[in-house]
């Protein structure tokens, strides 16, 4: 018998065992895998051999555009303002910047005659991102990285033989323009060079050819040395080589045919199923700023349109309400386009949110807007709803949000920022997220992680083998097309899909949208696992504190937003000439969540994006300011006056009582004419070291009123023959040194010190802080490592205020030569708890500055406030996921306690916390280099308290002192004198349930809205009253749709039960 060995060749015989020879059978030799896989590769390579390997062929035919014109423009500006332009000559070879900056270039294009029928494209390199512009219209984008040409005809026809095209280049590559790094800062020196300008004849044949040997190749090189199909990929490219003559396109033909046969045998019915997505995450703002990425829409889309004209089956997720918006201003012909492949099923608007936000630092109303605005603006526009909360690449996710997302009409999740965890790895790709309050969505992790995958074998063999939950679930998604910086699916990734819909050796493909993947997700899988509370990302914990002053407004402009609702609510009702800012806060409200993207509100941005950041918060400051005191004009104009004469008056928009100590207007420095015209008891009426007057009030719950008489134990100060300063009021006694260090902090009721014996609070500690790489963003363990406490003092401690209702201390210690710290600690006559004023100034490299208070609590975990409610998260490091844990977030306020005794420490625009042990560490500053060199350099001022008690932190009240230290009593002079006493609008009867929203209703005219939430974490029934006219109460979502029928409101109030952690939405008609 004759036997045939190893693979054949070119020749036209073989030789057989027994040494004959078969003249009409191939040559058999002895092949390598290695020189078998490496002729194939080189016979496409684009940098080897093109002169005679197939690559070489892709164009056969290439001239230079002639007569390039150019305009140098003074900004980003219109299509329209840029063609009415004089235009000047440049050459290929010029170079072009500044970084930023933008050059239109004229092209008329000739093709050659000797071209009809041919396909041919314009190809074009200029080293950064561009767009190719006809008759006003963007057409395609061009970048540095992923497409390089434009299609100009795909059979030339003599109608088509003249173009004229306007290419708008962008002074900036996909990512930026980092200096020798992708997140450096960028390199403001950098030039960009015109390297071609050619149009040229595309060779369909051979691009097809690349195609099929390109997967031939990765199936040989990442399937295993044990699977037979890797070898069949490998001898069918071979084949394919043998057959394939350069000067012979009919055995182009031929060679196809053989991929297409082998791409032809097809998988068994169990085999894995991924549903590809064409997927474009663009950043709002990162390595360029807000005004660029406008531009990088309109390029990535723009050319994401083209593709689907010519590949039917391809669908495109797209998230972020904002980008809608900014097409839709600034590119309608695009915009217009867009809906019509909204409205064909190709273009699916996915996420339901304003923007891609940042999980962690938002305030839950905050996050309740994104998804408000974010589902009407998609609803509005194209009719729909988005299913499923898109949020790819943020750093951490609140344990709030599947509530939230359920409210919004969302109960599906995707993103795959976990499987960047440094540590622990996550269990799960697709799983059941149940929220702290016990809702619950699907979720999914594309086990590819990655959400900007190019649909290559490698691609799908990760998606294949990093499936989790094998046996439970048979469906993955892949999201592919470049991304971050734009760009989007390309041709060769299509083309790639349409060659593997179902290949043996591979997992099936199908083009799919999150509907259908979750769909046959739950049809067809089984024991899908849970998991309960926040994802916790083990990385890029540095978030929570870089770019301090972003964060600082954040938490100031959430407080702000919530008063100027609130007072404006009322206003609208009481006062029938006052016209409610909706046009105005709706803007505002955009323009805050916009700076809430994940690379802005975390501090992961360039310095330009900060710049634009503090300019929207400044704005909306200003706006909101304004608009506030219009409102508390029109609440005092509705009110009974007694007389034309001024009066202070106070706003309270929280739903209990306030006892505290204000500071009258600077109108009033140093005198008391309204004081005393409202008869106020002795013990008020202090002046502080300001020369402003201090008053002790007491407020009903939610309203506005004059000041109210009130009795008050004066605070008490001394200093004792060895330096140590002694603060007391009832509640309370403190020691501070000569450092600023509290030594003792009593809780006078029960005798109980919260500071250990022998142990320092409010003790500043500097840490190096130097990452692995990514400098904004993480802050790695063992900066733990390298503790300093800060010792050095500038200037001893002082005392700087003593009356009956203020007495306060100043110290200041030196960081550094550079740096340095004066704090004011104060105590006030009403407070439960010692407040700390800092001003930094803060000019150090890769350094981090906290705060810390060893307290004598002995806990196994602490308590943080999130959004809409708090969590434990472990003291020790038991295991690898609790060590992991070094660094957190955490709102307003972390509690440590124990059975009856525990200490809280809040702050006023602080996010990142460490508790370890018996120690709360409050982290204040950073200063990393890239990508902004100058984060977080210059002056900062931050609030912070430490608050002991007795019972649990809900019982002594600490959730409402944390918005009491964040949302002070505003207070100002009124033009006229009102009745005298505080009208409260909205009364609860459980400390348990906290009013957090009084707005009006977005659409339906004479309903206000209100937002409350359990904040315990209990079951409880309350009673909600008011005043004001109401007519009938009904359960809404977010969304402000009614869920279920109407509430009994009787006596002027309505009874709601609500399980721990639970949001209530309720339309309120008038």
């Amino acid at each position: 018998m004759k036997m045939a060995y190893c693979v054949e060749e070119r020749s036209s015989s073989c030789f057989s065992m027994d040494g004959t020879m078969d003249s009409l059978q191939k040559v058999v030799v002895a092949k390598n895998k290695r020189t078998t896989l490496e002729r194939a590769e080189k016979f496409i390579s684009s940098h080897y051999f093109t002169d005679v390997n197939l690559y070489g062929r892709l164009y056969p035919k290439k001239v230079p555009v002639p007569n390039i014109k150019h305009y140098a423009a003074p900004d980003r500006i219109p299509y329209q303002k840029a063609v009415n332009q004089t235009f000047k000559d440049v050459k290929i070879g010029q170079s072009f910047g500044p970084v930023w900056s933008t050059h239109w270039f004229k092209l008329d294009i000739n093709i050659p005659e000797d071209w009809l029928g041919k396909e041919v494209r314009l190809v074009w390199n200029s080293g950064s991102e561009a767009m190719v512009w006809k008759d006003g219209e963007p057409l395609q984008g061009l970048s540095d990285c992923c497409r390089a040409d434009f299609i100009l005809s795909k059979n030339l026809t003599k109608k088509e033989l003249r173009h004229s095209l306007y290419i708008e280049m962008a002074c900036n590559t996909m990512f930026g323009a980092g200096l020798n790094s992708m997140i450096a800062p960028p390199d403001n020196n950098k030039q960009f060079t015109l390297s071609s300008v050619e149009i040229a004849v595309f060779d369909r044949d051979v691009y097809d050819l690349l195609r099929d040997f390109e997967l031939l190749v990765d199936i040989v090189k990442h399937m295993s040395d044990e699977d037979q199909r890797a070898y069949q990929a490998l001898y069918t490219a071979n084949r394919m080589v043998n057959v394939c003559h350069l000067d012979n396109r009919d055995s182009y033909k031929e060679a196809h045919q053989i991929a297409k046969e082998f791409f032809a045998q097809r998988n068994g019915d169990s085999q894995h199923i991924v549903h590809a997505m064409g997927h474009c995450h663009i950043d709002s703002a990162w390595l360029w700023t807000y005004d660029e990425t406008k531009r990088k829409c309109a390029r990535s889309w723009s050319s994401t349109l083209r593709l689907m004209d010519s590949y039917p089956n391809f669908t495109f997720v797209c998230s972020q309400a904002q980008q809608f918006e900014w097409v839709k201003t600034n590119y309608p012909g695009l915009y217009d386009r867009m809906k019509e492949k909204v409205k064909s099923g190709q273009f699916v608007p996915v996420g339901g949110c304003w923007v891609e936000m940042d999980g962690n630092v938002p305030s839950g109303e905050s996050f309740i807007r994104q998804f408000l605005l974010g589902q009407k603006f998609f609803q509005k526009e194209f009719g729909i709803k988005c299913k499923e909360f898109w949020l790819p690449d943020t750093f951490g996710y609140s344990g709030q949000l599947p509530q939230i997302m359920n409210s919004a009409g969302i109960q599906r999740f995707v993103t795959q920022k976990m499987s960047w965890s440094l540590v622990n790895k996550f269990p799960h790709n697709t799983f059941i997220w149940e929220g702290i309050d016990g809702s619950q969505t699907l979720s999914h992790f594309p086990p590819g992680d990655n959400y900007c995958m190019e649909c290559k074998v490698e691609d799908f063999l990760k998606t294949l083998k990093g499936n989790k939950d094998k046996g439970r679930v048979n469906n993955s998604m892949m999201l592919y097309g470049f991304g971050d910086g734009g760009g989007g699916p390309t041709e060769d990734m299509l083309e790639r899909l349409v060659r593997l819909e179902d290949t043996d050796g591979l997992p099936k493909v199908k083009m799919s949208t999150p509907n259908q993947f979750f769909d046959d997700v739950e049809k067809t899988s089984n024991d899908v696992c849970k998991w309960i509370g926040e994802l916790y990302l083990e990385l890029h914990q540095g978030t929570f504190t870089t770019q301090a002053k972003i964060k600082r407004y954040n938490r100031k402009l959430e407080f702000l937003l919530h008063n100027l609702e609130s007072a404006a609510t009322i206003a609208s009702i009481k006062n029938k000439s006052y016209e409610y800012p909706q046009q105005a806060l709706c803007q505002m409200w955009k323009d805050f969540l916009l700076n809430q993207f994940h690379d802005v509100l975390p501090g992961s941005c360039i310095e330009l994006v900060v710049d634009d950041a503090i300019e929207l918060y400044q704005n909306i400051e200003k706006t909101a300011n304004e608009e506030l005191q219009r409102a508390c004009n029109a609440l005092c104009d509705a009110a009974d006056k007694i007389n034309m004469e001024p009066s202070i008056t106070i706003l309270n928009t929280h739903a209990w009582e306030r006892f505290e100590v204000v500071t009258l207007p600077d109108k009033e420095k140093g005198d008391l004419p309204a004081v005393k015209k409202q008869k106020l008891s002795r013990t008020t009426g202090e002046v502080n070291r300001n020369g402003q007057t201090l008053v002790a009030v007491k407020t009903a719950p939610f309203g506005v009123g004059t000041l109210t008489e009130v009795e008050v134990v004066p605070v008490q100060i001394h200093q004792d023959s060895k330096g140590i300063i002694h603060l007391q009021n009832e509640h309370i006694s403190a020691q501070i040194d000569d450092s600023g260090r509290i030594t003792s902090l009593c809780h006078r009721k029960s005798g109980r010190d919260a500071i250990p014996s022998g142990c320092y609070g409010n003790q500043f500690v500097l840490f190096d802080d130097v990452p692995l790489y990514w400098d904004a963003w993480d802050v790695m363990d063992y900066h733990l490592e390298t503790r300093k406490p800060i010792t050095a003092i500038k200037t001893s401690v002082q005392v700087v205020e003593k009356n009956k209702l203020c007495c306060a201390v100043q110290v200041s210690l030196q960081i550094s030569k550079d740096s340095h710290i004066e704090q004011v600690i104060s105590l006030d006559a009403t407070s439960k708890y010692l407040k700390v004023d800092a001003k930094v100034c803060w000019h150090e490299n890769r350094k981090f500055l906290k705060v810390e208070f060893p307290v004598s609590v002995r806990s196994m975990n602490a308590t943080y406030e999130c959004q809409f409610g708090h969590l434990q998260r472990p003291t020790h490091g038991n295991t690898s996921w609790d060590w992991a844990r070094y660094e957190v977030v955490g709102q307003k306020w972390v509690d440590l306690s124990e059975h009856n005794w525990g200490v809280a420490v809040m702050n006023d625009c602080k996010y990142g916390h460490c508790t370890q042990g018996n120690v709360i560490r409050l982290s204040l500053l950073r200063s990393p280099k890239a990508p902004d060199a100058n984060a977080d350099m210059g002056n900062h001022d931050f609030t912070y308290a430490v608050f002991p008690h007795t019972g649990t932190f809900q019982e002594a009240g600490v959730i409402q002192a944390s918005y009491d230290l964040n949302n002070p009593l505003r207070v100002w002079t009124n033009t006229n004198t009102i009745a005298h006493g505080f009208q409260s609008f909205f009364q609860l009867d459980s400390p348990a349930v906290v009013l957090d929203t009084v707005k009006k209703a977005e659409e339906l005219p004479n309903v206000i809205v209100l937002r409350l939430y359990e904040s315990f974490g209990s079951n409880v029934d309350v009673t909600l009253s008011s005043q004001l006219p109401i007519k009938s109460v009904a359960r809404c979502n977010i969304l402000e749709e009614v869920e279920d029928k109407a509430l009994e409101w009787t006596n002027q109030s309505v009874k709601i039960s609500f399980t721990p952690f639970q949001i209530v939405s309720l339309l309120v008609y008038l």
